[in-house]
């Protein structure tokens, strides 16, 4: 008589039946591991403590919002945080959609102005708790206020050169069209300073490349002093490119560097377009962008002084520019 399982042996399923576990069961009872570190969990306030240090400090934490998440982010707004920056904003005019203001804030003559003048500028003004206000911010310093900037629309290079030369051949402009493109400013204080400078001097734009400049953020627009209101700042895709458009254009190019082949005073900016060039303090002009300008400028200073700083040596070309044009 052949034999038989004995009963409870062979356990049935949806699959058919089987028998025993194969030795697979062994690994229900091997162990997890050391446990993580507080700072490693994700649902532990350590954890999100960290995040929030690493975020300030500028690093990526690998973990928490996606990369892609954070990007859009940056590109879609900007949040301005603490009180005296806030305030700050404000006062330059910078152009803000919306005023957030912790519930339950202590006030004091910094909170009582920024409310002040949210309610002169039509302001909406957006009480939240501070759980709220902290996710908002990223977890940054913001003393209960923070004011959040939209983006900024910019231009595009090729079309201001073409729409200046023609306002200006149709006599819709009272000088000769004046503009000024950065070759790798990287500092937004920089950018706001060369904004003010145009804008003091009759400019009519500024260029930026696409990559490796300063852009138009809050720090830029308080530096500036609300001059970047009247001086639209245009992105060009790829800046030799569109130097070399601006002089089929009938545009001058010219580039301020300390070995210049013509020194400032003996420029003859006369009536023509004129594109001026600065490059950063660091590393002054490109190699290609040298090569795309009709000359390269000097200004004379001491010899004991390596270099100008780019918006202060802006602002002594432009003022020779607007010194030898005729007034209307």
């Amino acid at each position: 008589m052949p034999n038989k399982p004995r009963a409870g042996a062979i356990r049935k399923h949806k699959k058919g039946p089987s028998s025993g576990t194969g030795g697979l069961g062994r690994k229900a009872l091997e162990g997890r591991g050391p446990t993580p570190k507080a700072e490693d969990r994700p649902y532990h306030k350590a954890f999100k403590a960290k995040q929030a240090d690493q975020r300030r400090s500028g690093r990526d934490t690998g973990s928490g919002a996606s990369p892609h998440t954070r990007s859009r982010r940056d590109k879609a707004e900007e949040m301005v945080t603490g009180r005296n920056a806030v305030l700050e904003a404000l006062q330059a005019a910078v152009p803000a959609r919306t005023l957030y203001v912790a519930v339950r804030i202590e006030s004091d003559d910094r909170v009582r102005d920024i409310l002040k003048l949210a309610a002169e500028q039509s302001l909406p003004v957006l009480q939240v708790h501070r759980t709220e206000l902290d996710r908002l911010t990223l977890d940054a310093v913001h003393q209960g206020v923070a004011l959040q900037i939209p983006p900024y629309q910019y231009g595009d290079a090729v079309d201001l050169g073409r729409q200046l030369t023609d306002q200006w051949e149709k006599g819709y402009l009272r000088a000769a069209p004046l503009i000024v493109a950065l070759d790798g400013v990287t500092d937004p204080r920089n950018l706001g300073a060369i904004i003010r400078s145009v804008a003091a001097f009759g400019g009519h734009g500024v260029v930026i490349p696409e990559r490796r400049t300063a852009t138009m953020t809050a720090t830029v627009w308080k530096t500036s002093a609300g001059a970047a209101v009247r001086v639209p700042v245009h992105r060009a895709a790829n800046l030799n490119r569109t130097l070399d458009g601006y002089r089929k254009l009938g545009i001058r190019v010219i580039g301020l560097d300390g070995n210049g082949d013509i020194s400032l005073p003996s420029l003859d900016a006369g009536e023509e377009p004129l594109c001026v060039v600065v490059g950063s303090e660091g590393k002054g002009l490109s190699r290609l962008t040298r090569q795309t300008c009709d000359a390269i400028v000097s200004i004379p200073i001491d010899a004991a002084t390596e270099s100008l700083n780019a918006s202060m040596a802006v602002g002594i070309c432009l003022y020779e520019v607007a010194r030898s044009r005729p007034t209307t």
